[in-house]
């Protein structure tokens, strides 16, 4: 049962990294380009994974990383309203 864990673990992972990395903007991978990280989890199968959600992935807007800039609409928006 603990091998089947394991395995189970190991997939799972390796799975979320990987479509984790794919689905990340060029811009928001840290250390290598999408590409490079995209090869070390395809040919380093659990090590490049577990390496990527540690060192690749972008910071957390809590943690420092940069934060998304949210849309404000024009009557909401101090610098467009003063230039009226």
């Amino acid at each position: 049962m603990a091998r089947i864990l394991f395995i189970v673990l190991t997939i799972g992972i390796q799975i979320y990294g990987l479509i984790d990395c794919a689905q990340r903007d060029d811009s928001e991978v840290r250390t290598l380009p999408r590409w490079g990280w995209i090869l070390i989890i395809m040919f380093l199968p659990t090590v490049g994974a577990i390496g990527y959600l540690v060192a690749g992935r972008p910071k957390r807007p809590g943690n420092g990383g940069t934060k998304r800039k949210r849309s404000i609409a024009p009557d909401d928006d101090p610098d467009f309203l003063r230039g009226l």
